[in-house]
């Protein structure tokens, strides 16, 4: 048995110390160790999207890094996104446009959707599409989810103008 490792990162604006086994992955640290509960785990593999975090500045799959590799990193969960604002509008077009549905999906949707908005001022639709291709969905069938990102696009483009 492997004993346990001493990591230390920031997890929304907040130092978090911890030891953990060698083989935990970052999204089960989120969730039992810090019960951030908002990253979601759904396949296990990186293909669903549900555990979207950002390390970094850069989004990834939570159930594909381990939480060692997390060291020194900064990771921002929804919750983190969510509590400072910053998807405040998005969140809103979410809800208005029916983009919720059973809700598994929303945090990695809107953790990837962010990502796209902070790359791109005025996204497409097929861009949206694009960058939310990684993110499985079973329920709303991807329209209402592209017409939130849309709504936000031109709400944002409207108060930057």
């Amino acid at each position: 048995m492997t004993a346990p490792v001493a990591i230390s990162l920031d997890v929304n604006g907040e130092r978090v110390e911890a030891h953990v086994l060698p083989r935990l992955n970052l999204a089960d640290f989120l969730r039992e160790n810090l019960q951030l509960t908002g990253t979601h785990v759904g396949c296990e593999q990186g293909v669903c999207g549900a555990c979207t975090v950002r390390v970094n500045g850069d989004i990834v799959r939570a159930c594909l890094v381990l939480a060692v590799q997390a060291q020194d990193a900064s990771v921002v969960t929804i919750e983190g996104l969510s509590d400072s604002g910053e998807i405040a509008d998005l969140q809103a077009a979410f809800r208005d446009r029916n983009a919720l549905q059973c809700g598994f999906c929303t945090p990695g949707m809107l953790m990837a959707a962010q990502d796209l908005l902070q790359q791109r001022a005025e996204p497409d639709r097929d861009q949206i599409r694009e960058h939310l291709s990684g993110n499985y969905c079973r329920c709303t069938g991807y329209q209402a989810i592209v017409d939130a990102v849309e709504t936000t696009v031109r709400a944002r483009a409207g108060r930057r103008r």
